[in-house]
């Protein structure tokens, strides 16, 4: 028998229409058309529906272990950030490439600016998020992930929530969150469970295309490997619109997945994010080196064997080493200024691929 979820719900996730004006999912209810014109190049914007619908169920409390916000040596984020106190980026809206957003876009940006999230602490949002604080804080949305905006929960349903990140370490950073009893351990032992185990690693796979297509929106002008579908998107070369768009580069490459070898908050959660590392949110070496070394465990690799080293203790070795460029392999040593001075250069580079 599966593990009870902290809340049950009857949601209804519409699911994403990037196809063509003949083909429609059958299990969404769009506001829109999935696309209008290839000759307009414009995509219409499809809201995501949600249907709540609460059971009376019990939802299960956070251990009291790992409550403190004091971090240590094998700690990815700072105090501040456990604490969620630490300064945030606001979630502008992000704006549409060509004319209007396509359904991805919809889906992951906030809806308009009375709609973006106060500086207000998760465990305030409702009477269901009020014990989760601390290291205890992402439970608060696996809780009530209706109490959160759309500019921070991106979907949910009675297994999963998925939100952003709220300090991305790069362009795009989303977080997975089961809810699971099992998200109460640590990954390693979490993912022991093999049924649990393939869930996760589904849903990751959903979510990563889905970063992967908000990459290609945004960056896919850019790139030298998309030029024949923007061509397409612009309006500047004839298309069948009954035939699939060019597929162009493939973003899900771009994308890394995994979990901490030391998570810093007590909830189980996937990291999904862009490749790129730039964002105002990369303040300290941790950070960095958080997700350019063997700290960060692909969920791909999990089931992990008994004598694989990530399992082993003390990795604070792997944030305090030598930091390398994660495209170029340059060594900078301690260097983290002129790191990320070279990191906005070769983000340039990056999305001219």
């Amino acid at each position: 028998m599966p593990p009870t979820p902290y809340i049950t719900t009857s949601d209804k996730i519409s699911r994403l229409c990037l196809s063509r004006p003949h083909l429609r999912c059958p299990n969404v209810t769009c506001k829109g058309s999935p696309l209008t014109s290839l000759a307009g190049s414009q995509q219409t914007g499809l809201r995501l529906t949600l249907r709540q619908r609460h059971s009376s169920r019990p939802i299960s409390r956070p251990d009291p272990a790992m409550s403190t916000a004091e971090a240590g040596p094998d700690d990815a984020i700072t105090e501040d950030e456990i604490a969620g106190v630490a300064p945030a980026p606001v979630p502008d809206a992000v704006e549409a490439s060509r004319g209007q957003r396509d359904a991805f876009a919809e889906l992951m940006a906030p809806k308009s600016k009375h709609l973006q999230e106060p500086a207000t602490l998760a465990s305030t949002r409702s009477a269901l998020t009020k014990s989760f604080k601390l290291r205890d804080g992402l439970g608060a949305y696996t809780a009530d992930p209706s109490a959160f905006p759309s500019s921070r929960v991106i979907f949910y349903d009675e297994a999963f929530v998925a939100i952003h990140d709220l300090y991305p370490k790069s362009t795009v950073h989303t977080l997975l969150l089961p809810r699971s009893q099992r998200s109460r351990l640590h990954p390693f032992d979490a993912f022991e469970d093999p049924e649990f185990l393939a869930a996760v690693q589904a849903e990751t796979a959903r979510l990563r295309g889905l970063v992967a297509k908000e990459l290609q929106r945004r960056y896919g002008r850019f790139s030298a490997r998309d030029q024949l579908r923007e061509a397409v998107l612009d309006g500047n070369m004839e298309w069948d619109g009954a035939k699939p768009l060019p597929v162009g580069r493939n973003w899900e490459k771009e994308v890394l997945v995994g979990i901490h070898a030391h998570p810093s908050m007590n909830d189980l959660h996937v990291h999904v994010l862009s490749r790129d590392m730039m964002s105002e949110c990369m303040r300290h070496r941790k950070h960095y080196q958080s997700f350019n070394t063997p700290f960060l465990v692909d969920v791909a690799d999990f089931p992990l064997a008994p004598d694989d080293p990530r399992r082993q203790p003390g990795h604070g070795a792997d944030l305090n080493g030598d930091m390398r460029c994660w495209r170029c392999g340059k060594n900078f040593g301690n260097q983290f200024k002129k790191l990320k001075e070279h990191l906005a250069q070769e983000f340039e580079e990056w999305k001219r691929e």
